[in-house]
């Protein structure tokens, strides 16, 4: 096979996974419920952050929080601080490309 394949969870349980670590990209796939979301820290890459179910909230740098509802992608710059939330009851997924991946 030249391709290869990766499995995304499937459900409503909170899921941080690490799909495609690599030189190129991260692609990462969460899941979270109410309530539920990543720690406060900055984009240590460009972040383009695809909304695939549910409504995410998430505060960038010093600005109020925003919603966004599914089928929505939106473009954080590197060394953005964020602060992303599931604020609703319905289950909220997110795809999240990491580009050019983050060097350490």
């Amino acid at each position: 096979m030249v391709e290869q394949v990766f499995k995304l969870s499937v459900g409503n349980e909170k899921a941080v996974e690490k799909v495609v670590f690599d030189e190129n990209i991260h692609y990462l796939h969460m899941v979270f419920n109410k309530d539920e979301g990543l720690p406060e820290h900055f984009s240590n890459s460009n972040v383009y952050m695809t909304v695939v179910r549910g409504r995410l909230s998430i505060g960038l740098d010093e600005q109020e929080v925003h919603e966004y509802e599914a089928g929505t992608l939106l473009k954080i710059p590197y060394k953005t601080k964020m602060n992303v939330k599931n604020l609703h009851a319905e289950t909220l997924e997110l795809i999240i490309v990491k580009a050019p991946a983050p060097r350490s």
